[in-house]
């Protein structure tokens, strides 16, 4: 069975999309990041620790082995400006919208 790790998703009141994927016992060397026409592809492997053998292992349950992840994103997303890090097993990453897309305020003149 593959290993497929958890995100969420959601825009903030900053005009921005986060995902947010736990990878735990990973490296940021382990983790890649890809934005191609407008798709983020998020791939890596979590690998077994290399100081217990295969035949140590009494019960396992939690998965290991290559993943990837890729999820559409809105052309209002500016490519040029996202930002990722990795803390506590989690990887953040911040996608700005563009100027051009977010909300404005229109004042509107009263006529005497």
């Amino acid at each position: 069975m593959a290993w497929v790790p958890p995100v969420d998703i959601y825009e903030t009141a900053g005009h921005e999309l986060v995902l947010k994927t736990e990878l735990p016992d990973m490296t940021r060397e382990d983790i890649d990041i890809n934005i191609e026409n407008f798709v983020l592809t998020v791939k890596g492997e979590k690998k077994v620790a290399s100081d217990v053998k295969k035949e140590q292992f009494h019960h396992v349950e939690r998965r290991y082995g290559s993943f990837a992840r890729s999820f559409s994103l809105p052309q209002t997303v500016d490519p040029n400006r996202v930002s990722a890090e990795y803390k506590n097993g989690v990887l953040t990453v911040r996608l700005p919208l563009r100027e051009e897309a977010r909300p404005r305020s229109i004042k509107v003149d009263v006529a005497a």
